[in-house]
């Protein structure tokens, strides 16, 4: 790496940690460490839900499919992103702003899920709690991955100690300065994915020669590249679509919904990140088209470091070194988001609310902490295989999320008739699904890569869409068996939601 390249990014990571140190020393209670004390503005809360959305699968893996699978069929996913988080923006974020205050101040997912249905059992806490635990740590892997990439590309370091380096740098932030400097830093770090997503594609298709000798030179190679429907199956488009559906169940973009100042900011938030999202999106579709022709003759031996490549081979090194902090924003401004929901479902949800009811705010952010190595340790072990996708497992762990809390978070805000029970069995059904379908449309390979017992569903469908449909109708048919919820909670819904 070139010494300019090298101090660019190193000032960088400095700058990351002494956001966590300033955040560290304002950080007084749970509230505070958990939610920020519900006081983000709306640029805030808009890129660091964005930046905290996107991970490294926007500058890594979106990119990298776009090249490996060849062009313009993988669009697909950008625009069912683009409709899901709109429609999340659009009727989730109100609602959930007011109804969280609402019902008790809840200040996390299963939270609020207790409180809204006055759930005495503790079941519905601890089930969502625990959900959120698996899939998490799925995510949490992906990142570390993409991070691992990221240092062993740029430094020439072993993918083992890549992968600890990028670890080590986002637990520290994260574990002093809990949601404040989580969203601090999501809000720098999603400026820099932004304008790394505008540069790039554009100064690489400028030095192929534009945009038409680009769109020529990918034709070349195959024509089929240029066809957004090339290769695909009607499940095809509608897997990839479907991730949409994953935003209305993600706790670490809900809760900057619940962190806003107030709900008159979310008009102004739902614009930023919108318009930060599409030409994110694009911007990542781009590059990866780009790389098609750019890399043609020597190909990569892993098309999800066409980012990473980009940035060595077409701008100075200066430019490199920003750029290449940008791929480190992306995977820390998630992994830090998914450590501070993970580690505040241990402390609020299991360890408060089961076995220490009058445990201090000051005992609760401690554990928060230890939460947040534990659970990163994990993910550590989870991506420790160097052959591991970035994408393949953000897609395991955004359908379980979206299967498991999205049909439960819009029904919960929007269906007065709904209960504590169908929530539950709408969770359960959904999380189960997911993990089934998952494991009964997977074929099992050899350790050559080869087939060696096919899969026993038959055709390819995201695991999302089985799973966010079972949910549904599990929740209607077990809310409406159960007996009408109390005047209370009937009471309590029609005053957050006027």
């Amino acid at each position: 790496m070139e010494t300019a390249t090298f101090i660019t990014f190193i000032v960088y990571l400095i700058g990351m940690l002494v956001i966590g140190i300033a955040a560290y020393r304002i950080t007084s209670n749970l509230s505070d460490y958990v939610l920020g004390g519900r006081r983000l503005g709306p640029g805030v809360a808009a890129l660091s839900a964005g930046a905290s959305d996107m991970s490294s699968w926007l500058l890594l893996g979106l990119p990298g499919a776009v090249y490996a699978s060849g062009g313009m069929n993988q669009i697909w996913i950008a625009v069912g992103l683009t409709i899901g988080a709109y429609l999340n923006w659009q009727f989730v974020a109100k609602r959930l702003r007011t109804y969280t205050e609402k019902a008790n101040d809840s200040i996390t997912i299963p939270d609020f899920l207790e409180n809204r249905f006055r759930d005495q059992t503790k079941l519905l806490r601890v089930i969502s709690a625990i959900v959120i635990l698996l899939f998490f740590t799925f995510y949490t892997a992906s990142g570390m991955v993409g991070g691992a990439k990221l240092f062993e590309a740029s430094f020439g370091l072993s993918y083992s100690a890549a992968l600890w380096i990028g670890a080590i740098v986002i637990i520290s932030y994260t574990f002093l300065g809990g949601f404040l400097a989580v969203s601090w830093t999501d809000f720098i770090q999603g400026i820099l994915m932004f304008l790394a997503l505008i540069i790039v594609p554009i100064v690489a298709i400028n030095q192929l020669g534009g945009w038409g000798e680009t769109v020529e030179q990918v034709g070349s190679i195959d024509p089929t590249y240029l066809d957004a429907f090339s290769g695909m199956t009607a499940l095809g488009i509608i897997s990839l679509l479907a991730w949409g559906l994953g935003y209305f169940g993600q706790p670490h973009i809900i809760t900057r919904f619940m962190a806003i100042k107030s709900v008159k900011d979310v008009p102004k938030a739902r614009l930023i990140g919108m318009v930060w999202m599409v030409f994110g999106l694009f911007g990542a579709i781009f590059t990866g088209f780009a790389g098609i022709a750019y890399f043609s003759n020597g190909g990569l031996p892993d098309g999800e470091q066409v980012f990473i490549q980009f940035t060595q081979v077409v701008f100075n090194p200066w430019v490199a070194g920003i750029l290449l902090a940008a791929i480190l924003a992306a995977i820390m401004s998630t992994i830090d988001s998914q450590l501070l929901v993970s580690s505040s479902a241990v402390a609020e949800d299991i360890y408060r609310s089961v076995f220490r009811k009058d445990a201090s705010d000051k005992e609760l952010v401690w554990l928060s902490r230890a939460a947040v190595i534990v659970i990163a340790l994990i993910a550590i072990g989870l991506a420790s295989n160097p052959d591991s996708s970035v994408l393949s497992l953000v897609s395991y762990a955004w359908g379980g999320f979206g299967a498991a809390f999205g049909p439960v978070i819009i029904l919960s805000l929007f269906w007065k008739r709904m209960t504590g029970k169908g929530a539950l069995a709408g969770m359960v059904v959904g999380a189960l699904t997911v993990v089934i379908w998952k494991k009964l449309s997977t074929p099992v390979l050899n350790e050559a890569g080869e087939i060696i017992k096919e899969a026993i569903i038959p055709f390819s469908l995201y695991e999302i869409v089985p799973g966010f449909i079972l949910a549904w109708v599990a929740i209607m048919i077990v809310s409406l068996i159960d007996r009408e919820p109390e005047q209370e909670i009937l009471d309590e819904f029609d005053e957050a939601t006027a």
